[in-house]
């Protein structure tokens, strides 16, 4: 039944897109468009402007917040679905966040929630499988995907873990056996986005070991498959939002990691290439 909606729900992305502006362009581009070409005399690149009400999930706490707090910073509003009563008062709290209470397991509420955005971000994570043995790093950001394709939400930015897919072999053996199950879910999740997501702009970010320090303002997102090493959430909170509005981040796989900090899954000391956002 899931891969009959997945195929509805690609034909339908497809429609969207045909019919969608041009991805990666602002209000104030489109609006120098003629006969279908943008004037050279316009960027190309996107700004916060072109997304005014961004979607997040898992924003009560860890990256998802920080992602919060940074989208306001930049004069974005925020729509987060939290869990909690106590997550719907602290993010209420905040101008610019509207905290809807549900569930991501819930598809409607979901859909209902983003409904209105214009980007969405996903950030849901759990260490441990629920009673039924379902995860929230996969059903719960497959109901963001799905929704997301069928609002023509044409912005979204999945982050998971350096261990999935193509970084599989970044992750030492012991680290990869221990969370192999989480990883799998998350690599699902990839994999749907990926697949059934090809007419829109996606990003798939994924971080080495996260740290809750303060973020050090040196973490980098790379193409290379095997990078490894640990990235605190606030930096990965600041990647996430700079890629939001990166044209050059269209559906691409990236890692993100702070090599300024010591890690002894680095062993090697291996230097990996900065992706450039601008």
């Amino acid at each position: 039944m899931f891969q009959i909606r997945l195929l509805i729900l690609s034909a339908l992305v497809a429609i969207v897109a045909s019919f969608a502006p041009p991805a990666f362009v602002s209000t104030r581009t489109i609006s120098t468009i003629k006969d279908g070409v943008a004037s050279s005399a316009s960027s190309s690149l996107t700004s916060l402007d072109a997304y005014k009400k961004v979607f997040v999930a898992g924003g009560s706490k860890g990256v998802g917040r920080h992602i919060v707090d940074k989208l306001i910073e930049d004069g974005s509003e925020v729509v987060a679905l939290v869990r909690s009563q106590e997550a719907i008062d602290e993010l209420s709290a905040l101008e610019g966040v509207t905290a809807i209470l549900g569930d991501a397991f819930e598809y409607k509420n979901v859909e209902g929630a983003m409904d209105g955005c214009d980007a969405a971000i996903t950030t849901l994570g759990q260490g441990t499988a629920g009673e039924d043995g379902k995860r929230v790093d996969y059903e719960g950001n497959s109901n963001v995907i799905e929704a997301a394709g069928i609002l023509g939400v044409t912005r979204v930015i999945l982050i998971t873990s350096i261990g999935c897919g193509s970084s599989k072999e970044a992750a030492p053996p012991s680290v990869f056996e221990v969370l192999k199950d989480v990883l799998a879910a998350k690599e699902r999740a990839e994999n749907v986005l990926i697949k059934y997501y090809t007419n829109m702009n996606w990003t798939i970010i994924r971080p080495g070991g996260l740290k809750s320090e303060p973020g050090t303002g040196e973490a980098i997102l790379t193409e290379d498959a095997m990078a490894i090493g640990s990235i605190h959430r606030e930096d990965v909170a600041a990647l996430a939002v700079k890629a939001l509005t990166s044209s050059k981040t269209e559906r691409k796989v990236l890692s993100a990691v702070d090599q300024s900090i010591p890690s002894a899954s680095n062993v090697e000391g291996r230097v990996v290439d900065e992706f450039a956002l601008a």
